[in-house]
C-alpha cells in the first residue's frame, strides 16, 4: 500500500472557534479549506495519519519522531483547555521508519524526546482539531523538521513511504506549516519583499504539483521570506514522489500578515498509475512505454505474474495477464498486460482512444500457486484458482462480484478452458495483492 494522498495544512490557533471566538471568520476560506481536507480524509477512511509539523521538536541534525504509544493535550496555552485531545500513536509504522533510518545510518528516531506523554505542539492540534471533526478515528505518527538540507527532508519522506509500503498500512500525510510570515507591515512580523513573492512561488509550485521544485528554494531566501512549513512540505513531497499526483490548492490567504495555504494532492497507486500510462499510451500510438524512473523497489527488482483488469463504467472490458513471471520484472509484466487487455483480450474489440477517460484499471500481483488436493482448500475471497486438464488452463482471480464459493469458480474456470464440467481437473491456489484507483 502506498500513500493516499497528502496535505498542505497551516496552524493559526486563532482558526480554532474557541479560541478565535469569532475572529476565525475573518480567515473564512482557510477554514473552508481545512474541512474539504478533512472530508477528504474521511473519504479516504486511513488507518493512519503522519503529520509533521515545525513546532515538534526539532535538532540542528536530526529528525525526532514521537516516541510512546500516545500523547495528551489541549488548547490550555491559547486560553481553550477545554479543547482537549487523546491521541494513539502508530507505533509498529513508527518503529519501520525508524528501522529503516537506522539501516542506513539516516539521522532520524525517537531519541529527542523522552517523555512520551509530552504535549503535542499547536503545529500538531491546530489540523488534527479540524481533520478529528469528520474522521476521529485514527492513529498518529508525529515528526519533527531538522537544520539538515532539503534534500534530507525529501528523502525522510521517501524513507516514510518505503515503511508505508512494508506494513501494508493504509495512510495520509499531513505537512504542517503556515507559508511566510512577513506579508504585512502591520502584521505581527512586519513586511519582507520575500514575504509575498515566496507565497507565490510556494503555491504556483504546489498548484502544478511541481515537488521536486521546492528542493530549488535558495535557503538564503527562505530565511529571509521568514517561512514556517517549506521542509514540512519537502517532507511530504518525498513521500509522494514516485505516484502519479493530482494537485488541488484549495486556498491562500495572509490577512494576519501570514500565509495560509490548503491544498488536496491525490495520489494514484503506482501500480494502477503504470498500466493507465501503458493503455493509454498504447491506445494511441500502439508503442510500448519504457519502464518509467521512480517505481517502488517491489516493482523493479521483484518478479511475479501480474493481471491488469479494465472496466468501463462497471462492466470489464479487457483483462490479460500471467500467473507466472514472464518478464524481468513487475513493471515489465504491468506494461505488456495492460497493453494486451487493451487490444488483444478475444472477448472484446480494442479500446479506442475516446474510451479512455470512462476506464478503470485494477492490477493484481501474484503469489507463487500452489498445488491443492481438495475443493476444501480454497476460499473464493482469499484464493483464486487455476485448473488444469492436460494442455488446458483456466485461472479465476479471488474476490470477484458475484462469485462467492469455489464451486462457482471452479465452473468458471473450467468454462474458460474449455473444459467440460464433467472431466477431471488438477487444483491450484494463489493470492493476490489488488491495486485499485482510489474511488
Amino acid at each position: 500500500m502506498s500513500i493516499l494522498a497528502g496535505y498542505m495544512l497551516p496552524h493559526p490557533p486563532v482558526a480554532v472557534p474557541e479560541i478565535g471566538k469569532g475572529e476565525e471568520k475573518i480567515i473564512q476560506k482557510t477554514l473552508d479549506g481545512y474541512d474539504a481536507v478533512a472530508r477528504d480524509i474521511a473519504a479516504l477512511a486511513p488507518e493512519t495519519i503522519i503529520l509533521s509539523s515545525p513546532h515538534a521538536p526539532m535538532y540542528r541534525d536530526y529528525f525526532h519522531i514521537a516516541p510512546g504509544s500516545e500523547a495528551f493535550g489541549d488548547f490550555g496555552p491559547f486560553g481553550a483547555p477545554d479543547v482537549t485531545f487523546d491521541i494513539h500513536y502508530d507505533t509498529a509504522l513508527r518503529d519501520a521508519i525508524v528501522d529503516l533510518a537506522e539501516g542506513e545510518k539516516f539521522p532520524a528516531g525517537t531519541m529527542g524526546e523522552r517523555t512520551p506523554s509530552l504535549t503535542p505542539d499547536h503545529g500538531t492540534l491546530v489540523p488534527l482539531y479540524f481533520i478529528r471533526r469528520r474522521y476521529p478515528n485514527f492513529k498518529l505518527v508525529r515528526l519533527g523538521l531538522s537544520g539538515l538540507s532539503l534534500e534530507d527532508h525529501w528523502h525522510l519522506g521517501e524513507l516514510i513511504a518505503k515503511a508505508v509500503r512494508q506494513t501494508g498500512r493504509r495512510c495520509v500525510y499531513v505537512a504542517s506549516g503556515d507559508l511566510s510570515h512577513c506579508q504585512k507591515a502591520d502584521g505581527p512580523y512586519g513586511f519582507h519583499p520575500q514575504g509575498p513573492e515566496y507565497d507565490a512561488r510556494l503555491i504556483d509550485v504546489m498548484s502544478q504539483g511541481d515537488f521536486e521544485a521546492l528542493l530549488h528554494f535558495d535557503p538564503a531566501f527562505l530565511d529571509a521570506a521568514e517561512e514556517c512549513g517549506h521542509r514540512s512540505f519537502t517532507i511530504m513531497a518525498g513521500a509522494l514522489s514516485g505516484l502519479s499526483v493530482t494537485p488541488q490548492v484549495l486556498s491562500h490567504q495572509n490577512t494576519f500578515g501570514v500565509g495560509y495555504g490548503t491544498g488536496i494532492f491525490r495520489a494514484e497507486d503506482p501500480y494502477v498509475a503504470l498500466a493507465r500510462q501503458t493503455v493509454e499510451a498504447y491506445v494511441k500510438t500502439g508503442t510500448l512505454i519504457a519502464v518509467p524512473n521512480g517505481l517502488p523497489d517491489a516493482m523493479t527488482q521483484n518478479r511475479a505474474g501480474v493481471f491488469v483488469s479494465i472496466h468501463e463504467r462497471g462492466q470489464l472490458r479487457g483483462c490479460i495477464g500471467t500467473f507466472m513471471p514472464v518478464y524481468q520484472n513487475i513493471a515489465d509484466e504491468i506494461i505488456h498486460n495492460g497493453a494486451a487487455a487493451a487490444t488483444e483480450d478475444p472477448r472484446f474489440r480494442p479500446i479506442a482512444p475516446a474510451e479512455l477517460p470512462a476506464l478503470d484499471i485494477s492490477v493484481d500481483v501474484l503469489t507463487t500457486p500452489e498445488p491443492v488436493q481438495s475443493v476444501d482448500a480454497l476460499d473464493a475471497k482469499r484464493y483464486g484458482v487455476i485448473v488444469t486438464n492436460g494442455a488446458r488452463r483456466g485461472l479465476l482471480l479471488p474476490d470477484l462480484d458475484g462469485v462467492d464459493t469455489p464451486a462457482e469458480q471452479i465452473a468458471i474456470s473450467k468454462q474458460k478452458a474449455g473444459i467440460r464440467q464433467d472431466e477431471p481437473i488438477s487444483l491450484m491456489r494463489f493470492e493476490v495483492v489488488r491495486h485499485e484507483a482510489l474511488k
